[in-house]
């Protein structure tokens, strides 16, 4: 009698990055009582589908918080130009068949979320997997809001802060409607290690959106739709939504 596959082992990786442009030292705003860190690690472990949980830090500072809190943490560069170098760093040191990229900005995450994500590794020629949620109406047009397109099977298409797909005739009802992209991602390990050995691509710096680089290089990024949507957090309104959120649980 054949065993069962091994379920592939799944680490998760929260680049926490101090000097963030819109929002500075946004990992360690104080949200509801905690640093924004606390809420993102916490959401990440109580994730089952997470062998470990590991915080990619890149300053004296952050790393300390970590060590205060009992966080498994990895120092990297902070000359890294990207959260997924930073996961590449990690991944130099922490074995795994899978990394999920949590971004440090991602405190509502939930097990629906990286139920989702892992949901089209169950096929062997997918790499990299990512999420989407229908685009609200007022973030169609808002460049801050990254919006993706796919094909019928799920394959990323394009990522653009444009929006995509353009409907041309509003008279008329669209053919597909709009999706805005969530910024978490699942690599399988030789996936990443392509990425880290590829330079940014035309398409990846004129959107500045780092994704690009794996369409341009033909890796294949596939995109589950999750079932709802989170709260990033990027601005001071940002900050102050998802605080009230926090307080209210």
């Amino acid at each position: 009698m054949n065993a069962a596959p091994a379920s592939p082992r799944v680490v998760a990786v929260i680049p926490a990055r101090l000097a963030s442009t819109r929002l500075p030292r946004k990992v360690l705003r104080e949200v509801a009582g905690q640093p924004l860190l606390h809420w993102v690690y916490a959401a990440a472990k109580a994730c089952p589908q997470f062998a470990e949980v590991i915080i990619a830090v890149d300053s004296d500072e952050v790393a300390a918080l970590g060590r205060e809190c009992g966080w498994p943490i990895v120092m990297t560069s902070p000359d890294l130009p990207s959260g997924t170098d930073r996961l590449h760093a990690v991944a130099q040191q922490i074995d795994a068949d899978i990394y999920v990229n949590v971004q440090g900005d991602e405190p509502m995450l939930t097990p629906a979320h990286i139920e989702a994500i892992l949901a089209p590794f169950a096929l062997p020629h997918v790499e990299v997997t990512t999420l989407k949620v229908p685009c609200p109406e007022e973030d169609i047009t808002n460049p801050n809001v990254v919006k993706v397109t796919t094909a019928v099977d799920g394959r990323a298409l394009y990522f653009s802060r444009a929006t995509i797909p353009y409907h041309r005739d509003p008279q008329t009802p669209a053919a597909t409607r709009c999706y805005k992209h969530l910024g978490l991602y699942a690599y399988r390990r030789h996936a990443l290690e392509r990425f880290a050995s590829l330079t940014p691509s035309p398409l990846e710096m004129t959107e500045r959106l780092e994704q690009l680089r794996l369409l341009e290089n033909n890796l294949s990024l596939y995109v589950a739709e999750a079932p709802f949507d989170t709260v990033g957090v990027d601005t001071e309104e940002d900050l102050a939504r998802v605080d009230a959120i926090l307080r209210q649980r």
